[in-house]
């Protein structure tokens, strides 16, 4: 039997998922052994090592934006679930309170307490352990340490400022601490923590303007927090992400000229910087068969970056572009867009991912090599 050839194009298509007006197709990935007679889709490191890339489009302290090309689909949706969920961070779980006269109730405030986002040094973060909570199995759980808990207090008292205006109907100025923000939580360090956060790497709230509670004259709010480590897949709170998402890369392919008034309404159909408008030659002119032929000088419509491109379809809706534009996705481009909570950088959440990926994985290999023996 003569072998099965492909053509140079057929692995290109293989990758787009076609967006068609009204459906979506070719969604299934096919790059596994035994669906293509003749080709060979066995999994290689060396493969994968090669057509693997990283690009970064984006990198700011709470907002990071990066391509991951050559990867599966589950593996790309692996790291998102995981920097959601099961990245560690540090947040506000148990509240002490000793006195509370606000017209907050006590579980409210606690609650409150315990969404804002903190920060501090990453290798104190990282050097701090696991807390284990009291459980049927051990009634008592993890002792309060150094190494399991930090401790933030919040003692605040609301008086009337002798020295306001009369007529002064402002309360932030008419009283002393008519409003209480995050940035009156005070760190309390202890044991070896004083050597992990110091020097501006203090346990403290990301965001100091965070409005806690208002207070009125007489009103008292005297509390202590204990703060652990936890995984977002336990509580939202310790999520330290506060959207991560991905999307695949648009491609859009003009299959025939889209020449004058068309190439500028073509140009309407997309966001702005997606498909730009460019003056046809009088090479281009002459060549025969390009469908340029008589109109040098006229302008033409060209993709410029279809990164930008929302895949709206738009453009699918007009007849005179019919036959003449082809929309789809890159099913192996992933492009994430990940902010930060503020307990890590935008760009190294990525690698805590990565990091927690290795340990599943390496966990999954000893469960197997148990299970053999």
């Amino acid at each position: 039997m003569a072998p099965i050839t492909t053509s140079s194009e057929e692995p290109s298509r293989r990758r787009i998922i076609n967006i068609n007006a009204e459906t979506v197709t070719n969604i299934p990935s096919t790059d596994f052994p035994g669906h293509w007679p003749g080709e060979s889709h066995e999994w290689s490191r060396e493969r994968f090592q090669n057509a693997f890339q990283v690009e970064f489009h984006k990198s700011e302290a709470l907002d990071a934006s990066f391509s991951l090309i050559g990867l599966d689909a589950s593996i790309a949706n692996a790291f998102r679930r995981i920097l959601i969920a099961e990245v560690p961070t540090l947040a506000i779980e148990f509240v002490y309170i000793l006195n509370n006269t606000s017209v907050i109730q006590d579980e409210v405030l606690a609650s409150r307490l315990g969404l804002i986002p903190l920060k501090g040094s990453i290798d104190g973060l990282n050097w701090m352990r696991w807390f284990k909570k009291p459980t049927d199995e051990d009634p008592e759980g993890s002792e309060p340490s150094d190494f399991n808990t930090v401790v933030l207090k919040l003692s605040v008292e609301c008086t009337v400022n002798e020295d306001a205006a009369p007529d002064e109907d402002d309360p932030r100025k008419r009283y002393h601490n008519a409003h209480i923000y995050a940035r009156d939580m005070v760190f309390i360090p202890s044991g070896r923590q004083q050597s992990f956060f110091t020097n501006g790497n203090e346990i403290a709230p990301v965001n100091p303007d965070i409005l806690i509670a208002k207070l009125r004259p007489g009103q008292v709010i005297d509390l202590e927090m204990h703060c652990i480590k936890g995984i977002g897949a336990d509580h939202a709170k310790f999520s330290p992400v506060a959207t991560a998402t991905y999307r695949l890369l648009p491609e859009i392919r003009i299959l025939r000229p889209i020449i004058g008034q068309d190439a500028k309404k073509f140009a309407k159909c997309f966001p702005k910087g997606v498909i730009g408008l460019e003056t046809i030659t009088s090479d281009e002119a002459a060549q025969r068969g390009s469908g340029y032929e008589g109109h040098a000088g006229e302008q033409k419509a060209v993709v410029v970056d279809p990164f930008k491109d929302t895949v709206s379809r738009e453009c699918l809706r007009h007849d005179e572009f019919k036959d003449k534009v082809k929309l789809g996705r890159v099913r192996d481009h992933f492009i994430f867009n990940v902010e930060s909570t503020g307990q890590f950088p935008s760009d190294t959440l990525f690698l805590e991912s990565v990091k927690v990926l290795k340990l599943k994985c390496a966990r999954l290999k000893r469960n197997l090599a148990d299970l053999m023996q």
